[in-house]
């Protein structure tokens, strides 16, 4: 039996905009001055739609909620094989809000956004590995 059409297309638009996220984080370093809270922020959301995604192509119910640890233990009840990248995301979490207003803790560094930026890809790299071929690359199949 062929998977339902509407799974696939709601799994390919998660993934989809954790790639936009992503490319977001990178195009911020970019800018003169970077915009390095953003790009945090960009991280967490990549790192949270890259789980939302993949619980929605095993629809499997969620919160709404920003809390990487919360969706990737869900994630780890599926596929056990995520839990070291699992847990290596979950510190992302913090960044959702923590640079977002005025009364941050510190200016985070060029240095924490690029390593934010390479877990957060690691991240949506073993989700898609763990998925079937059709969302490899979401960017390219993004189309429903």
């Amino acid at each position: 039996m062929l998977p339902d059409p509407v799974l696939i297309a709601n799994t390919k638009q998660w993934l989809l905009r954790a790639e936009e996220d992503l490319s977001n984080a990178e195009h911020d370093l970019l800018a003169t001055p970077p915009f390095v809270r953003s790009a945090l922020f960009h991280c967490q959301q990549a790192a949270e739609k890259a789980l939302k995604g993949f619980l929605t192509w095993h629809d499997r119910v969620f919160r709404r909620t920003h809390n990487l640890e919360e969706l990737g233990e869900l994630c780890i009840r599926i596929e056990p094989g995520l839990a070291a990248v699992v847990q290596m995301a979950v510190p992302l979490t913090e960044n959702a809000a923590k640079f977002r207003y005025p009364d941050a803790p510190y200016q985070p560094s060029l240095e924490e956004a690029g390593a934010s930026i390479a877990t957060a890809r690691d991240l949506l790299n073993c989700v898609l590995a763990k998925l079937p071929a059709e969302f490899s690359s979401p960017q390219v199949t993004s189309e429903t």
